[in-house]
């Protein structure tokens, strides 16, 4: 008789073996390491866009704006993963296990995709739920101009605010607004040719 396949289980410190030495960016969860996909045109646009609204609204702030190469821990859950945007003020706060990765971000944002929307709204939401320092999570849709925040009240349960076309999300904890004509200006348009 067959004995079923184990399931390899892997520990933080070889997933961060791992990611030293890898040329993609991999989430950890649970003893597992998850590839993560790569970006389109768009959605790298669109989360520069972000960056670069925020990094002029906070400029001279003690708020920093990092990309996609920082990585975020929740240490509640274990999670380790880069999300699009982070807004971290203050001091940097870095996870005991893992200098490269800090874990008091106030601000997160995911630009969706198709492959990642339900993931970014439902699961991953629950585990940066879990970040005692998260006020707001910002998701940036690419298939229609819309930006949603989700904002954390006082007794810990969640607010949507949503913004189209002429308005824009505001993000309290920062005092920061995210115009939705400036993101998505020319984000949207393809090129036919070169």
């Amino acid at each position: 008789m067959n004995a079923p396949a184990r399931k390899l289980t892997f520990t933080y410190a070889d997933y961060l073996a791992q990611e030293r030495a890898s040329s993609t960016k991999h989430e950890f969860l649970h003893g597992e390491i998850f590839a993560m996909a790569g970006g389109t045109p768009e959605h790298a646009r669109l989360a520069a866009q972000v960056i670069a609204e925020l990094a002029a609204q906070l400029r001279r702030r003690p708020c920093a704006v990092f990309s996609s190469d920082l990585r975020v821990r929740v240490l509640a859950t274990g999670l380790a993963t880069y999300p699009d945007v982070a807004v971290v003020c203050g001091r940097l706060s870095r996870d005991p296990e893992d200098d490269d990765a800090v874990v008091n971000p106030v601000v997160l944002v995911e630009v969706l995709s198709d492959s990642t929307e339900a993931y970014d709204r439902g699961e991953k939401f629950a585990h940066y739920r879990r970040i005692p320092s998260l006020k707001e999570y910002v998701l940036v849709s690419q298939q229609h101009r819309r930006i949603e925040v989700f904002r954390r009240n006082e007794d810990s349960t969640w607010t949507l605010h949503e913004a189209g076309p002429g308005a824009s999300a505001r993000l309290t904890s920062v005092g920061c607004e995210l115009a939705v004509n400036d993101v998505y200006d020319g984000a949207l348009e393809t090129s036919a040719a070169g």
